[in-house]
């Protein structure tokens, strides 16, 4: 039990701005620490969502509340996955071979598609959110549920996924974990999130947003696949940081075109 509870503070001091009470890091609580990851993604759900219903009840007008929506991930979570992201398009925009965009992924300094790609992160997020934020709240609850879906599936990649360096965070979860059993559990959460995504959209007797967000994170994560193989050799933690970014964002656009119809 000392474990279980040392592997969730783990995840939540690691992945999220979260106060926790503070363990050394060990091989055995970080054995199943992506089991835990995406309960750092419920958390920032069941925020997103009272925060939603909050600025409804109160009349906040769309705009701010799509702002506040916005905010929230880096509020709680802070920059360690927009890090990775600013870091992996630069080194894509470079076009350089597989050890050049390593070595400029490791690079501290910020390159201008970094910037670009940001802005055009928070726009899409902002947009989706005011869009999501004007519908009824009947469209909130998928929503809340992405952010564990996006952490389930980066959890399954470091899992699965090859390596593309030997050393770096991801390398050491991937060598640390029990590969077998968190995969195993992270299907089985993928499976139980599918179930509720389906529950949802029945429920709703509308468009099926749970469906657009599933579709999206599939598509993303299989894109995740390709590119991590394809340009570096395996996933590392800027990339494991860049799929989580934009698997959120294009599933809130998937849910905030389909709630929007």
């Amino acid at each position: 039990m000392k474990t279980f509870f040392e592997t969730f503070a783990v995840a939540f001091s690691m992945f999220s701005r979260i106060p926790v009470r503070q363990f050394e890091w060990t091989e055995k609580n970080q054995k199943y620490m992506m089991l835990a990851f995406p309960a750092v993604g419920l958390v920032l759900g069941l925020a997103w969502l009272l925060v939603a219903a909050a600025c409804d009840e109160l009349g906040i007008p769309s705009l701010l509340t799509g702002a506040l929506l916005t905010a929230l991930p880096m509020l709680l979570v802070g920059g360690i996955h927009l890090d990775g992201y600013a870091d992996t398009w630069d080194a894509l925009a470079s076009h350089g071979d597989r050890e050049a965009k390593l070595a400029i992924m490791k690079d501290p300094h910020t390159g201008s598609f970094a910037v670009l790609h940001l802005i055009l992160w928070f726009l899409l997020c902002f947009a989706a959110n005011v869009t999501l934020a004007e519908q009824e709240a009947i469209h909130w609850l998928p929503v809340a549920l992405l952010f564990v879906l996006s952490r389930a599936l980066s959890g399954l990649a470091v899992a699965t996924f090859p390596m593309a360096a030997d050393t770096g965070l991801v390398r050491s979860f991937a060598d640390t974990a029990d590969r077998k059993k968190v995969r195993n559990g992270l299907l089985f959460l993928l499976a139980v999130l599918a179930i509720c995504f389906l529950a949802l959209d029945l429920a709703a007797e509308t468009f099926p947003t749970g469906l657009a967000i599933c579709a999206a994170a599939a598509l993303v994560f299989v894109w995740y696949r390709f590119i991590s193989e394809k340009h570096f050799g395996g996933i590392t933690g800027d990339l494991a940081g860049w799929f989580l970014c934009r698997c959120e964002v294009w599933m809130l656009v998937a849910a905030a075109l389909v709630a929007g119809l």
